[in-house]
């Protein structure tokens, strides 16, 4: 079977986008692609450079601690951004920006970290989704 797996990321809380992360890795026989959708806070995790420190930052202070992050390093895992490139190495997995909360968060494309491949509208997103399944994050 060839289905896409689509993944709504509106979070951007260590765990959720450690989640988001990891579900490609997992790859089921059945799934051949993989499509994560970036709203609000989960794209306000993905900076370039210039804005990585003031998203971290926002991002720590939302999700009351650090203890998560702490505790998947001490285990030996990896962060959720090498997590994601290793399943972008491994397969089909398209990371688009959400057009809406672009504008509503003043950003360009260039402001975004290369694990982003573009950017979006809902519409598009859905229609893209296809008949697939669509988690929400």
């Amino acid at each position: 079977m060839d289905e896409t797996i689509s993944i709504v990321l509106f979070s951007g809380t260590d765990d959720k986008l450690q989640a988001a992360a990891t579900s490609p890795l997992a790859r089921p026989p059945w799934v051949s692609r993989w499509k994560i959708f970036l709203q609000y806070w989960g794209l306000n995790a993905f900076p370039g450079r210039r804005d990585r420190l003031r998203s971290r930052l926002v991002a720590r202070s939302r999700r009351g601690g650090q203890g998560f992050h702490r505790g998947a390093a001490k285990a030996g895992q990896a962060s959720w951004t090498q997590t994601l490139r290793m399943a972008k190495e491994l397969g089909e997995v398209d990371i688009q920006a959400c057009s809406a909360s672009m504008e509503i968060l003043k950003l360009k494309q260039s402001d975004l970290d290369s694990l982003v491949d573009g950017v979006e509208g809902v519409a598009a997103f859905y229609i893209n989704a296809g008949e697939g399944q669509i988690v929400f994050i």
